[in-house]
């Protein structure tokens, strides 16, 4: 028969062992402030509408390089140079959503941030990608969700990758061979 107070001092040890945080435990990155969200969301939404607008064929369009900030975010110069890339991709191909077909009349991106989570010197922004591409009487509507990360050094941020987040999407938007 075990006597009582053992019994109690087991019961205490093992309920401090259960409530005790574990290293192996995973603990979920801490949420970024709204504004900040909204900041980094204006910023990738900038990135994209970019690509899209390279979609619709313009003869007077002033060609200007990306830029290497937006709203007081920096955009790596690795990830500018491969979006210049794409946008000049972009520019030259087909189009039209069918080769022969009206070529497009208009694009319009948006981005609807789905959250945006810290860990240590990145911030991970998820967002749905809703495009919309017109042509003669039709559009080619399309919803992506992609993942921005960005790199944070004191109070500077710089945008330093970006992806699609859905395996079999293929953005209207996106060059045929990207090179993230």
């Amino acid at each position: 028969m075990v006597r009582p107070w053992p019994r109690a001092g087991l019961a205490v040890m093992l309920a401090c062992c259960l409530a005790a945080p574990s290293s192996g435990v995973r603990r979920e990155s801490p949420a970024v402030e709204d504004y900040v969200t909204e900041q980094l969301t204006v910023v990738a939404s900038a990135f994209l509408e970019r690509r899209s607008q390279a979609l619709v064929p313009k003869h007077d369009r002033d060609r200007r390089d990306m830029p290497t900030e937006v709203l007081g975010v920096r955009i790596s110069p690795k990830l500018a140079r491969s979006q210049e890339r794409a946008v000049r991709e972009l520019e030259t191909r087909n189009r039209a959503p069918v080769a022969g077909g009206p070529a497009y009349t208009g694009a319009r991106t948006r981005l609807d941030p789905a959250r945006a989570v810290r860990n240590g010197d990145r911030i991970t922004l998820e967002a749905v990608e809703h495009t919309e591409v017109k042509y003669g009487g039709g559009k080619v509507v399309q919803s992506v969700r992609r993942r921005f990360v960005f790199r944070t050094r004191g109070e500077q941020i710089t945008l330093v990758a970006e992806r699609v987040l859905d395996p079999d999407a293929h953005p209207v938007n996106d060059p045929v061979t990207p090179d993230r």
